[in-house]
């Protein structure tokens, strides 16, 4: 016989289990086995939205990985089959206010939402909208990295999300392909970036899901990046996860991504920069982030430098006087003090 939760807006404190960094990993090997269902209504509640959930047994083996870079939350889910349903009732209560962007990591699942239904497979991309009701059944184990963005953010046209959920993306070229395991990737990875990192990686992917979302509703061409503007947005996410790695070179960024540096340089020449002007820029403005969250005498110069791929304070210092006019302990000052802007 099947096994249903309902979902209720009692909430039980449930065991948390520090991952490290900013993550928390929620387990139904936590709690009795009798009490796993029941557990694990009370953690999707808590972390997701509210759903009602059925499975075949008593009960169920279930993890959840959370985690927050910038104005997204990472949800990595790994479950027993399973089916769970988005009601009225659930939406009534006022949560949801998310759009749910998610890849399929391993597994299946069969989605309904929209009067639409599809399947995901391993690596397709789905968009759910939290307001409205949906249906997912997973016939097997699953695991699913979710991606839940403020619906602003992906700045699509009145009614765009319902013409976008109940339908699989899968990652076959273009937009998806460059979407889904970046997705994939930093669902994995997501803990290991300092704060200001994160909250760049944050914007540069919510940019793609945006466009790859314009893209599946047939947005005018020439307002979606084409070849070299996605090889550029990969370009920019590459140098923004290695800016610390102070060998990020023109050479060895073109080939981690297959391309001559003349090709790499004429990317950015069509910007009206070059790609160590846009590294610098970005290590600049890291730097300026740290030591404004950072009171004086709680970080050295070098520290600052170093994390964020220069070779040392000497190096920070010139490029700091350069762009800002200012030696970065000068800068810090004046902004502690009140006196300048961050």
């Amino acid at each position: 016989m099947p096994t249903a939760i309902d979902s209720h807006e009692e909430r039980r404190p449930h065991p948390a289990v520090p991952a490290g960094g900013r993550s928390t990993v929620l387990t139904t090997r936590s709690v009795a086995p009798s009490e796993s269902l029941d557990y694990w209504h009370h953690a999707v509640f808590d972390t997701l939205v509210g759903m009602d959930i059925t499975t075949e047994g008593g009960s169920y083996d279930a993890s959840m990985r959370t985690d927050h870079l910038g104005n997204m939350q990472i949800t990595t889910v790994e479950c027993d089959p399973g089916h769970v349903h988005r009601t009225p009732r659930s939406i009534a209560r006022g949560d949801g206010r998310q759009v749910f962007v998610a890849v399929q990591s391993a597994g299946r699942a069969q989605v309904e939402q929209d009067g639409r239904t599809t399947e995901l497979r391993t690596g397709d991309i789905g968009f759910f909208e939290t307001v409205r009701p949906f249906r997912t059944a997973f016939p097997e184990r699953f695991r699913m990295k979710i991606f839940a963005v403020p619906r602003a953010l992906l700045q699509l046209p009145d009614g765009g999300l319902r013409q976008l959920t109940g339908r699989s993306v899968p990652p076959r070229g273009g937009l998806p392909a460059l979407l889904a395991p970046m997705l994939d990737r930093l669902a994995d990875t997501s803990a290991s970036y300092a704060t200001p990192t994160a909250d760049r990686l944050a914007e540069s992917v919510i940019d793609l899901m945006a466009a790859t979302a314009a893209d599946q509703l047939g947005a005018d061409p020439a307002e979606l990046p084409g070849a070299d503007g996605v090889l550029l947005l990969r370009v920019r996410t590459y140098i923004r996860w290695h800016l610390s790695d102070p060998g990020l070179t023109p050479s060895a960024i073109a080939g981690a991504h297959g391309i001559s540096v003349r090709g790499l340089h004429r990317l950015f020449e069509a910007e009206d920069s070059t790609v160590c002007q846009w590294i610098r820029e970005q290590r600049l403005q890291e730097c300026r982030k740290e030591l404004a969250a950072r009171p004086p005498g709680s970080v050295t110069l070098g520290q600052v430098a170093r994390r964020w791929g220069f070779t040392g304070p000497a190096a920070l210092g010139k490029a700091f006087r350069t762009a800002f006019g200012l030696s970065p302990t000068d800068w810090r000052d004046r902004v502690w003090a009140g006196t300048a802007s961050c």
